[in-house]
């Protein structure tokens, strides 16, 4: 069978594992009485997943050409014949990912995009294809250091594409153990954390494939017995309708550059950690944790 593109042949190789594993994991949940699933979360999981698709397909010539026009300015001509080249993609790749899940989390500007991720109460295998809609319209400038240092943008895109069939595999809440490992892969545990809403874990464990970043960088935090994810966001939606999710976070920035005359401070609503107020009458991420601790 002939492929057109690498991610052709990815989509074809990852679909039937995609499948069986979820099958798989439904069956586990109905036989232990785990509730893992309902019907309009998991269609809403996928829902999100094709809107993030369509808006990718639609943009790629965009965000291509772009990145080829960084190309023309590289710094170096790397063979993609070698095999450290990959891996030192992969090494980078999984690197910039962490910058840009770290600026997701904490500009508000672009926690308006990637709340519809975390959005789900649940946490299955599915929920990894609840995609960040609109992420597409500018993930693309995360990766134009790497086009300069003389990585080929098709090969980024396709590296993309792998790494996130690992970062789809570990949301489950079946315990795999990685030994070892576990110092420097993301595990379905490390994301646990990384999807609950307790504040101790929140906004912890960014690493898309490796966790080293979130070791280096502290973000790191280890799933604790004592203290049980709860999935979700930490506002409640009133309703539980699709658009909801998607634009709810737009809604409320609108409001609060409404209500706020201050120039700088309709910037820092952009631009600041969810949850920063002029009036302080709400809280970022930091200032949770703080008081958690004191």
């Amino acid at each position: 069978m002939k492929f057109n593109t690498p991610e052709e042949m990815l989509i074809l190789i990852s679909t039937p594992i995609y499948v069986s594993l979820i099958l798989f994991e439904i069956f586990l949940s109905n036989y232990h009485n785990l509730n893992l699933y309902t019907f309009k979360d998991t269609f809403y999981n996928f829902i999100f997943m094709i809107l993030n698709g369509i808006i990718d397909v639609v943009f790629r010539f965009v965000y291509l050409l772009v990145l080829y026009f960084f190309y023309d300015f590289r710094i170096a001509d790397l063979d993609n014949n070698l095999w450290y080249y990959w891996l030192f993609l992969f090494v980078l790749e999984d690197f910039v990912f962490y910058v840009l899940h770290y600026f997701d989390h904490n500009v508000r500007l672009f926690w308006a995009v990637h709340i519809t991720h975390h959005s789900s109460r649940l946490f299955n295998l599915s929920t990894g294809f609840r995609s960040s809609v609109f992420q597409p319209l500018y993930r693309f400038v995360y990766f134009i250091p790497l086009v300069i240092i003389g990585f080929n943008p098709s090969d980024i895109v396709v590296m993309y594409a792998i790494t996130q069939i690992y970062g789809i595999l570990v949301h489950t809440k079946f315990d795999i153990k990685f030994g070892y490992l576990e110092y420097i892969f993301v595990t379905p545990s490390h994301h646990r954390v990384h999807h609950a809403s307790n504040i101790k874990y929140l906004d912890k464990n960014m690493g898309m494939c490796l966790i080293i970043w979130d070791r280096i960088f502290g973000t790191y935090q280890e799933e604790l017995a004592h203290l049980k994810p709860t999935y979700g966001i930490t506002k409640d939606y009133s309703t539980d309708k699709l658009s909801v999710y998607i634009f709810d976070e737009w809604k409320q920035i609108f409001i609060d550059l409404k209500n706020e005359s201050n120039l700088l401070n309709k910037l820092k609503i952009l631009l600041f950690p969810p949850g920063w107020s002029s009036t302080g009458q709400s809280k970022t991420t930091k200032e949770l944790q703080k008081e958690l601790i004191d």
